[in-house]
């Protein structure tokens, strides 16, 4: 089994890489933005990064060809992310393209969801918190986790 790791850098990096132990024996490959980090994540699998999204429609819709060409090259068989906004175009390639996606929102978000996580709850297939105050505000489909990092 093939898992793709979509994340940006910085805190949704480290969220990341402090879960790889769960994926030991598996084969997985980081999708990420451009940072000083950059060296550290390639010694760990493959690695693509690109340029910082943020709010920016035309970088979004960049990030969203991007995203599916890299799917199409990777073929992995599930699409996992911790956030942030880079989740937003994978996960919708990735359903266009029948993978299987989680998305596990961020330790920090205690009382409210992230934008990223309102984005891609309608079609992430597991969609976890690590906040049982976050289950009143979601929809049925999310699972409180407890501390996944």
């Amino acid at each position: 089994m093939k898992v793709a790791l979509v994340c940006s850098h910085g805190g949704h990096l480290t969220e990341t890489l402090q879960i790889l132990p769960a994926f030991e024996g598996r084969e997985f490959v980081f999708f990420t933005y451009h940072s000083a980090r950059d060296g550290d994540v390639e010694k760990l699998a493959r690695a693509f990064f690109t340029e910082n999204i943020g709010l920016n429609p035309w970088r979004m819709l960049k990030a969203f060809f991007w995203a599916w060409r890299a799917l199409r090259r990777e073929r992995p068989d599930v699409l996992l992310s911790l956030g942030a906004e880079i989740a937003v175009p994978f996960f919708y390639a990735g359903k266009l393209m029948g993978l299987r996606t989680i998305f596990i929102e961020s330790w920090c978000r205690v009382e409210t969801l992230s934008l990223t996580a309102r984005l891609v709850y309608p079609v992430a297939d597991v969609f976890l918190v690590q906040w049982p105050q976050l289950l009143k505000i979601c929809g049925r489909r999310a699972r409180f986790a407890g501390a996944v990092v």
